[in-house]
């Protein structure tokens, strides 16, 4: 009995096991994401996508779906971050654009956004220290190698009234700075007044060549000229230096040559070339304009924005047909079949024998009746999701479908009695039959796109016999318009709807008409067919231009005669302004490769190892940014503060205290050389814990520019752990100092 029993069992043994073999892998968890897709909650549907990717990594179907919904959930969280910074709440946003990216590493709006969003909060932050100075606008960093810098034995403000001889007030000028003057042959001094007040060397020297009519340059370093204002003096006179800008955005050569004929209108700029093969600039100028046309070139040469257009095609067809009746024969045949066959052949008589035909020799076939009752009804839905990326300004084409020849031309039948094949002289040409849509944005501001669309859904819907040859018919609707979206807004380009009804009656005359008999004696076919074609487009902005502050910031140049940048003094050997720790200069330890498993004790410390770095001129050198007992943290934005025209902070890595086990943390990274400002934030990836320790940041790659010295100072730090709540940290700085 037990046997039996156990026996029992082996079917449905047998029949699961049939059905586990046919579930592919990972086939529950795909169907929790379809929900979860369904439901919007795209953070839970990317997370059953990649388990299902990660069973079945070889299923095409699982890592379509992941990538396609990675790019949804990051987008998601950036639309929610700039909802949330719309609201002032910069903050929360910052977060959002952090899951943003570290969901999809790859998402230039969500590094952007990120970016910007930072800069905001720094901003915010400096506005509302009571005790921030007021400063001038920066001079531009990296300028040109030109004239010899003016170093003075003394920078003490200058006090001085007098009315004497140009040369003698020059020369009073000089004495008090403790640098030395020389004049040209043809300078003509004359007697001014002047009275000056706390005045620097370098506002001084221009005051009072504006009111001599002459200039000054220096000649070495404890040496100016001066020398009289003229075109042909200072052709003679002004320097000039030679650089290559090589650009990173332009594509085409009619690019590069707008930006070149830009700089030849505002600067003229006569000795400007362009290197097409290169996509770099060269100009030989003086150093005030090769300076201000490095700010125009920054100022143009961005990154063209980019549009993920979603285009979501839904075309429903019903075909419905139904014949009902009876529908009897259309003939009765008649057939001679005589009852006395007077010959051979029973289908031959003699005419005498005419006379004699009667009834009996004809016989006809009864009709027959064909009772007919059918429905077919047919539903058809065809459902296309495509995706176009397309840079601002140019058009994306899309074919899905088909190509489908034609025949074109003239061809003849026969020549001189021969036959020729009509294919013979027959031209063909294809034509795209699917859907077919060309697509040219253009992004606004305020997150808002045009679109010049025109959208195509054309098939084959019979033929047609021309000189011998069967031609296709297209059947086609086509939408061709331009809207303005927002960013997301989902628009529906048109619903077309085509709807056929034909009745078609068979029958014998009379009788199908008679409202009783017609059921009997004749056939009803009605055909109804229903065809509708609905079309939404979603615009998405994937990368805008990195337009910053200093990008739309003035600029001072001069005169219309004469271009010249403001100038202004050499900077003392002190750390920039800013709140800090300061710590001694000893190395802190090396931080471990992993964190301690116990808990962190002391304050929580952002320091840089090492903490004085003596390097030469060109050279280029790492620094670290350690931090020290953190707990729980999980994403930290932070701003680094350092002189431009000393060093500059060429690349920042990723160091070894963030790092996810199965995703890297995600950094992001902007240095602004004109302020001398370095703005990072790094986070865990999500679904992660907080570091917990000791441990590198990041680590700087930095190059030395100038003799001199500077500090590295953090400032404006954001970190917040796991549970989004802020975190403390004491900072210190770091000195380098330039040979």
């Amino acid at each position: 009995m037990r046997n039996r029993t156990r026996l029992s069992y082996l079917p449905v043994l047998f029949l699961v096991v049939l059905l586990t073999a046919g579930c592919p892998k990972g086939q529950p968890d795909y169907k929790q994401g379809q929900q979860a897709e369904l439901d919007k909650d795209y953070d839970t549907a990317l997370i059953h996508y990649e388990r299902a990717l990660k069973a079945d990594p070889r299923n095409a179907e699982y890592e379509i779906r992941a990538k396609r919904i990675r790019f949804t959930a990051a987008q998601m969280h950036v639309d929610r971050g700039h909802k949330l910074r719309d609201q002032g709440l910069l903050e929360p946003a910052v977060a959002e654009f952090e899951k943003a990216l570290a969901i999809d590493p790859s998402s230039f709006i969500a590094e952007q956004e990120l970016r910007r969003t930072l800069e905001m909060i720094i901003a915010q932050r400096q506005a509302q220290a009571a005790t921030a100075p007021a400063t001038s606008i920066p001079a531009l960093a990296d300028v040109p190698e030109g004239p010899p810098e003016l170093r003075p034995l003394s920078r003490e403000p200058l006090n001085l009234r007098i009315t004497e001889d140009a040369r003698r007030i020059y020369e009073s000028i000089a004495r008090l700075a403790g640098i030395n003057v020389v004049f040209d042959p043809d300078f003509q001094a004359r007697r001014v007044s002047v009275e000056l007040d706390r005045a620097t060397l370098e506002q001084a020297l221009d005051i009072v060549s504006l009111m001599t009519k002459s200039f000054w340059k220096p000649v070495t370093s404890n040496t100016i000229m001066v020398i009289p204002d003229s075109a042909a003096k200072r052709r003679s006179y002004e320097e000039q230096v030679l650089r290559t800008f090589y650009l990173a955005n332009t594509v085409q050569a009619a690019e590069l040559n707008e930006i070149v004929q830009t700089l030849r209108t505002l600067l003229d700029i006569k000795r400007i070339t362009p290197s097409t093969t290169n996509n770099a600039i060269i100009i030989r100028d003086t150093p005030d304009k090769v300076a201000v046309a490095e700010k125009i070139i920054r100022d143009i040469d961005q990154a063209k924005p980019e549009v993920l257009v979603q285009v979501s095609f839904l075309q429903a067809r019903r075909d419905r047909i139904r014949d009902l009746g009876i529908l009897p024969s259309t003939s009765i045949p008649v057939t001679f079949t005589p009852a006395t066959p007077t010959a051979t052949n029973t289908n031959q008589m003699r005419l005498s024998d005419l006379q004699g035909l009667s009834t009996k020799d004809y016989s006809i076939v009864l009709p027959s009746f064909t009772a007919m009752m059918l429905l077919t009804d047919t539903t058809t839905k065809i459902l296309q999701n495509p995706e176009v990326r397309v840079t601002d300004g140019q058009t994306a084409k899309l074919r899905i479908g088909d190509r489908v020849p034609f025949a074109t031309g003239s061809f003849q039948p026969g020549i001189g009695g021969v036959g020729i094949n009509p294919l013979v002289n027959t031209q063909f040409q294809f034509q795209d039959v699917g859907v077919n849509v060309d697509v040219t944005p253009r992004v606004h501001s305020g997150r808002e796109i045009s679109l010049r669309l025109k959208v195509e859904i054309s098939a084959v819907t019979g033929t047609s016999r021309i000189g011998g040859i069967d031609q296709p018919i297209f059947g086609q609707r086509i939408i061709e318009h331009d809207i303005r979206l927002r960013e997301g807004e989902v628009s529906v380009l048109g619903g077309l709807v085509d709807r056929s009804n034909r009745v078609t009656i068979q029958g014998w005359p009379g009788l199908s008409q008679v409202p009783f008999l017609r059921y009997f004696f004749s056939s009803e076919k009605k055909e109804l067919v229903e065809a509708e074609v609905l079309i939404m487009i979603t615009p998405r902005i994937i990368r805008l231009p990195e337009i910053t502050a200093a990008n739309l910031r003035s600029l001072a140049v001069g005169t219309d005669e004469n271009l010249t940048l403001p100038r202004s003094p050499a900077p003392a050997e002190s750390a920039p302004a800013g709140p800090a720790e300061t710590r001694p200069a000893t190395p802190a330890p090396p931080p471990p490769t992993a964190p301690p498993a116990a808990e962190p004790s002391g304050p929580a410390q952002i320091l840089f190892q090492p903490a004085q770095t003596n390097v030469a001129v060109g050279s280029q050198f790492t620094v670290d940014v350690v931090i020290e007992n953190a707990q729980d943290l999980f994403t930290i934005p932070l701003a680094i503060r350092f002189d431009p025209n000393v060093v500059m902070i060429t690349e920042v890595h990723h160091g070894d205290l963030m790092g996810g086990t199965e995703q890297p943390s995600a950094l992001v990274q902007r240095v602004d050389a004109e302020t001398g400002t370095a703005i990072l934030s790094v986070s865990r990836p999500p679904g992660t814990h907080g570091a917990t320790g000791n441990g590198i940041l990041v680590t700087l790659l930095l190059e030395a520019r100038a003799a001199g010295r500077t500090q590295l100072v953090v400032q404006n730090v954001a970190a917040r752990n796991t549970r989004r709540e802020p975190l403390t940290f004491q900072t210190g700085s770091a000195e380098i100092v330039v040979e």
